[in-house]
């Protein structure tokens, strides 16, 4: 056997382990699932989920806030002071009237580096800040411990490497089901543009400007794309939702998958643009999964929607936002409780210029260990000791999400 096709086989062995596994013991229709969709590259809460009541809103964004429900391409009203992205309107909306759609804003962490990698780490680590910087097990992996030995549980991460979260002791395959490609900067236009004005006085002013451009795009486009972490597309989680959801209605109750493409400092746009595009696929995708899913299962099922953090509340000089800090998570599912589905939870506040973090982020009032801890105490019967050991020192915040 040459040494590149021992490689491949010895790669697949962990996977076929546990696809073998599951099999074996597939979940039952009634068996809790859950799927955790991490948006790498911080989307712009503010734009999902507007704060139609708020007059600050609308003068901090001049160009890409989106209008007031009743206007042109407004917002979604969702209730008397919050309105969903027109875009999700197909998708998402469908699932907030059903009841199997909540929202907490002002969520997030408390570390401050604004930094993706270090954030993201944060994030799937599950470990208070000051934790020792050995801790390396995901917070998923801990909860897979946890569960191990309950009837028909097998998680699975639907990425190319399996993600922090769901590292540590306990056997986790992964693997990708889609791999989409992102695009970088087009320079066709600036060649044609160029070619135009060879030969002339004007040509080396034209090739510098342009080389002097291609180097700044490129520079923003290397740290939207290494924000994403190779995680899949918007687009691509919409084509492949489907197949994720038949294996975790079949196969699988524990699962992550992340999303790429969310880092929009440059032409982020309002109603439409690059992040409305965004929006769409990841609605649809969301909106596929929970009807794959079936009636039976999606009852059992809650999706939660996370990011790193959010943008800044204005907008910035380039029409986009930049690296913020509160966001909001979006949780779906069939079987969401009466005090959660199509409803706003959680801590929240006026969103006025006054209660801005550091004059310009949202706050942070919902901490992402306490709404997943208790979210893990009402799913799967977790004791407070138990849940310690999935987040450390967390304060649990019970939601009742279901």
């Amino acid at each position: 056997m040459q040494r590149r096709h021992f490689l491949s086989a010895a790669a697949s062995v962990p996977l076929a382990f546990s696809l073998a596994r599951a099999r074996a013991a597939a979940p039952r229709s009634d068996t809790p699932r859950f799927l955790l969709v991490f948006l790498r590259g911080a989307y712009d809460s503010n734009s999902l989920l507007v704060p139609t009541h708020s007059d600050f809103y609308y003068d901090a964004r001049p160009t890409i806030a989106i209008a007031r429900p009743g206007e042109a391409n407004g917002a979604l009203p969702l209730d008397g002071r919050w309105g969903l992205h027109p875009a999700m309107e197909g998708s998402v909306l469908p699932l907030w009237q059903r009841k199997q759609a909540c929202f907490v804003p002002f969520a997030g962490t408390d570390d401050l580096s604004r930094s993706h990698f270090e954030t993201q780490d944060s994030i799937e680590l599950g470990q208070p800040l000051e934790a020792h910087p050995g801790s390396r097990s995901g917070f998923m992996n801990r909860l897979a411990q946890l569960l191990q030995g309950r009837i028909g549980m097998a998680p699975m991460a639907f990425t190319a490497q399996l993600p922090l979260c769901m590292r540590g002791p306990a056997r986790i395959a992964n693997t990708a089901l889609a791999n989409v490609g992102k695009g970088g900067v087009d320079a066709n236009r600036s060649r044609a543009i160029a070619a135009m004005y060879a030969g002339t006085a004007l040509a080396p002013a034209v090739n510098e400007g342009f080389a002097v451009r291609e180097t700044v795009l490129r520079g923003i486009q290397d740290e939207m794309d290494k924000a994403g972490r190779d995680a899949i597309s918007a687009k691509g989680f919409s084509l492949v939702a489907q197949r994720m959801a038949t294996l975790m209605r079949d196969q699988f109750d524990l699962g992550f998958v992340d999303v790429g493409g969310w880092d929009t400092h440059v032409n982020q746009g309002g109603a439409s643009g690059n992040l409305a595009n965004r929006l769409d696929d990841l609605g649809r995708g969301l909106a596929t999964f929970a009807q794959e899913m079936g009636p039976e299962a999606w009852r059992h099922t809650v999706v939660a929607v996370v990011s790193e953090f959010g943008r800044t509340f204005r907008e910035n000089g380039n029409k986009g936002t930049d690296h913020g800090h509160g966001t909001a998570y979006w949780l779906l599912g069939g079987g969401l409780s009466a005090q959660a589905g199509g409803q706003m939870v959680g801590e929240q506040v006026e969103v006025s210029e006054a209660s801005l973090f550091q004059n310009r982020d949202y706050p942070v009032l919902n901490d992402y260990r306490g709404v997943l801890g208790g979210l893990f105490a009402r799913m799967y019967g977790l004791s407070p000791a138990q849940l310690q050991q999935v987040f450390p020192q967390a304060a649990v915040q019970d939601l009742r999400l279901v």
